[in-house]
């Protein structure tokens, strides 16, 4: 497979969970929105040589292991077929953990999906430390599959839901947003938030009153400007815009709802350089009613 081509595939982690499974339902569908073929990877973490362990019994262990692995891939595989019978499935184990394997195939792929929680999450987790891993570190979008379940599916028709806060970053995920939103047919809901606290450390130096009014309709224009040109590239997309006085989580939490998908930047404008995540997609991530999907820079 060419560097290329590679690009142009939709990779899943599989670990025998069942939001694993709830993450290959949702690829596969994706899969044969976009027309690519699904890459199924399981890591299998190997139990490392001791002195006091016989050698048949951590052969015994090794090969149980492995062959767990390929029954939980054939158990996803045979999923994503019956849902999606016309795109081309692959599966692969590789050794070592889920988190570097997936980091470093991420660069050969159009979109990582993953479910919220493995089977190695504790009790009460809200999301899993390869999904955090993932959308911090990884080379292409990734979606974290949360909320919606095949018996409790997405609203007919719902949303994609994507926040706007004019970082590099948030454009990126704004781009994804409308793509996805062409793709699955539905409307695009842009949300940005605004604060009494940012405007008031910018003007707290100075002996005005503030007129918040003014600031939303400064906000309002801001965001309509920022849609424009993805409102040309996608006319059969409609748009609507919402502009909240509140914290960005709170405020996207809100409109989330009805949404079938919430697209955010990795970080945004407040989040320190270097970060991997910003706030606001690791509460998403934590705490959405729906899948979440966080897009990166672009950097291969």
């Amino acid at each position: 497979m060419t560097d290329t081509a590679a690009h142009h595939q939709i990779i899943v982690g599989v670990d025998g969970s069942v939001s694993a499974l709830h993450a290959v339902r949702w690829a596969a569908r994706e899969a044969a929105r976009r027309h690519l073929p699904l890459r199924l990877y399981h890591a299998c973490v190997l139990p490392p040589a001791a002195p006091h362990v016989a050698k048949e019994s951590r052969e015994g262990v090794v090969e149980g292991l492995i062959e767990q692995g390929h029954e939980w891939l054939r158990a996803a595989e045979w999923e994503a077929r019956d849902l999606a019978p016309a795109i081309e499935v692959h599966r692969e184990l590789r050794v070592g953990t889920a988190s570097a394997l997936l980091i470093e195939q991420s660069r050969h792929a159009r979109l990582v999906v993953l479910g919220s929680r493995g089977l190695g999450g504790f009790e009460g987790m809200l999301v899993g430390s390869v999904s955090v891993a993932l959308a911090a570190h990884g080379h292409c979008p990734v979606v974290v599959v949360r909320g919606h379940t095949p018996q409790d599916p997405p609203p007919e028709g719902g949303p994609v839901l994507v926040g706007v806060d004019g970082s590099p970053v948030s454009d990126a995920a704004v781009a994804f947003a409308f793509e996805e939103a062409s793709l699955r047919e539905v409307g695009l809901v842009a949300v940005h938030t605004w604060t009494d606290m940012s405007v008031g450390e910018t003007w707290s130096v100075l002996p005005f009153d503030i007129d918040y009014d003014a600031v939303a309709e400064d906000e309002r224009r801001l965001l309509a400007e920022r849609m424009t040109g993805w409102r040309e590239k996608y006319p059969d997309v409609t748009v609507r815009e919402v502009v909240l006085r509140d914290r960005p989580v709170r405020g996207l939490l809100k409109e989330a709802e009805s949404a079938q998908l919430i697209v955010v930047g990795s970080r945004g404008r407040g989040a320190m350089t270097g970060m991997g995540l910003g706030s606001t997609s690791q509460a998403l991530l934590h705490h959405s009613v729906c899948p979440v999907a966080v897009v990166r820079p672009a950097v291969r």
